[in-house]
């Protein structure tokens, strides 16, 4: 069978992926993690198709919509969505700037190493004209977009709790 391994990978992702949402997605604030997701899925869907329809990435295997689109419906759909849910809800918010910067750094710089290496190792990913300090710099990018829009959405919640808290 041919892409056996980025088969049993990307089923992999899917499940690593969900068990983070499980077990770091407080109840109290799925709420939250759901508005961040869809947001990212809106900035990943407009960047992500844009780069792959100019030719600067290719997947060559995608378990998902092969058809329908050229785009990874599991990495820009779900697993970027996914980890930025994550940020949104654990960000150090009460914290410095450089604990904030750290954070960033952090989370964009893991998402890029894994991906450099899956792009190196596996068929789920090829850049053509596209390297490395791209995936960082976009994801750094709409996580700084998505941040901002989480913290715009959720202002009158943040307000509302603190009118509680006085009261």
């Amino acid at each position: 069978m041919r892409y056996k391994v980025e088969r049993r990978m990307e089923i992999s992702i899917w499940i690593i992926t969900s068990l983070l949402l499980i077990l770091f997605v407080p109840k109290n604030r799925i709420r939250e993690a759901t508005v961040s997701f869809l947001f990212k899925q809106l900035v990943t869907w407009l960047f992500g198709l844009l780069v792959v329809e100019k030719g600067n990435i290719t997947y060559p295997y995608r378990l998902f919509f092969k058809k329908t689109t050229k785009s990874s419906f599991t990495f820009e759909y779900f697993v970027y969505p996914s980890l930025c849910a994550l940020f949104n809800l654990h960000f150090p918010e009460g914290k410095n700037s450089r604990t904030k910067l750290l954070y960033y750094f952090l989370h964009t710089s893991f998402i890029t190493i894994i991906e450099a290496f899956i792009e190196k190792y596996t068929q789920l990913i090829k850049y053509k004209r596209w390297a490395w300090y791209w995936t960082f710099s976009t994801i750094w990018i709409s996580y700084f977009i998505s941040r901002v829009y989480h913290r715009w959405f959720f202002k009158v919640q943040h307000l509302a709790n603190a009118d509680q808290q006085g009261t």
